[in-house]
């Protein structure tokens, strides 16, 4: 106060003030007043304090204990919310074989959104990393969807976030579903030899489920791609081991899951590219019937499979084939033409040679119709985006 009213300390100081002061102070006033030294800094004054002593201090010390149980206590997460984070995480998965990928884009982006917030908060050691679970098969939804729109280096970011989620959660099925994505987004950007790497390192975690199906399937592709026969059959033996000596269930579903008939197209798709169209396009037909089989029927599976079995037929001469092969994959909604889908339907011209010459005007004109009405394509001539 006397430092506000540019004053000395005595100077707010009446009569009375002075009667009712206890003598120690008037001294202490007194020497204030004659002393041209500034007041003690009161964080000295405060350090000054002894450290209190015998019982005082082992109370002191419980109660600071008893205080951090408290925040250690404190949770901003349940059980009960968890498990609805995990089942929104499984319908979105699900969803994802069937509905448009651009609104469930969103919708996975939000629930990722919801986890990071909670995982910035305060939780158990055991919830913390059950979000990490959670967070890393949302960001691993979003790996696989930002492929297949086209989007291969902001699906590789999503990828290592992915990964460190997983290494976070100590969770060797995630992790083996992480790299199963990383080695999908490796094999459509023409990195095949990380591809083979990533599935045989996913492969190595001995997860449960069908992962490890999917991820000798995805060695088998790369493989087939690269032009090495004897590799590739040997990944798709590995295949048939894995699912014969599968144990226990897929923790997520829908993409996080490998049913026969996705093996299958595999199976068609490594078969075409060592020059076996014969087996290729019987392992075609077994994945079309297998698919007929199963509850939900995921639509980029079953074009490529389609567009398999055209090519198979291709291959034997057989146009008539695979026209009819091509017809259910060229009638796509655009918002359903995946980025593998367009890829592989544009592949198909080289192999057209033997069909007739109309036909392959006609084919050709179709697949670039496709293509310019895809997905992949709508999403880069979108507002605010360049061409692809």
């Amino acid at each position: 106060m006397a430092d506000a009213f540019t004053c000395r300390v005595e100077d707010l100081l009446d009569l009375d003030d002075r009667r009712a002061m206890p003598d120690a102070d008037l001294r202490l006033l007194s020497g204030a007043a004659s002393s041209p030294e500034p007041p003690p800094d009161t964080r000295t004054a405060a350090a000054a304090v002894p450290e209190p002593s015998g019982s005082e201090l082992v109370r002191l010390a419980a109660d600071e204990s008893a205080t951090w149980a408290q925040w250690a206590e404190a949770s901003n997460v349940g059980d009960i919310a968890l498990d609805q984070l995990m089942a929104d995480t499984r319908a979105l998965a699900s969803d994802f074989l069937t509905a448009d990928p651009l609104p469930l884009f969103v919708r996975t982006r939000q629930l990722r959104d919801r986890v990071f917030g909670l995982l910035e908060g305060h939780q158990h050691p055991r919830q913390a990393a059950d979000l990490y679970v959670v967070a890393g098969y949302l960001c691993g939804l979003l790996t696989w969807m930002s492929s297949d729109l086209g989007q291969l280096r902001d699906a590789d970011t999503q990828g290592r976030t992915a990964w460190l989620c997983a290494e976070l959660a100590g969770h060797n099925d995630l992790r083996a579903w992480v790299l199963s994505t990383r080695s999908k987004v490796a094999f459509w950007d023409g990195r095949l030899r990380d591809a083979v790497n990533y599935a045989r390192r996913g492969a190595a975690y001995r997860p449960t489920g069908t992962v490890g199906v999917l991820l000798a399937c995805q060695e088998a592709d790369a493989w087939s791609q690269l032009g090495a026969e004897t590799e590739a059959l040997g990944a798709l033996v590995r295949a048939e081991d894995a699912r014969d000596t599968m144990s226990g269930e897929d923790e997520v579903g829908g993409i996080f899951a490998c049913q026969p008939a996705r093996q299958e197209n595999y199976v068609a798709a490594v078969q075409l590219r060592i020059g076996r169209p014969a087996d290729a396009l019987r392992a075609a037909d077994n994945a079309l019937t297998l698919l007929k089989t199963q509850p939900v029927r995921a639509y980029g599976t079953e074009a490529q499979i389609h567009i398999s079995k055209a090519a198979a037929h291709l291959a034997t001469g057989e146009a008539e084939g695979a026209f009819e092969a091509l017809a259910p994959v060229l009638a796509l909604p655009p918002d359903h033409r995946m980025e593998p889908v367009t890829r592989r339907l544009g592949e198909l011209p080289v192999d057209v040679n033997r069909a007739p010459a109309a036909g392959q005007v006609g084919l050709r004109a179709a697949i670039e119709e496709f293509r310019l009405h895809s997905a992949p394509r709508h999403l880069a001539l979108s507002p605010g985006e360049g061409p692809a």
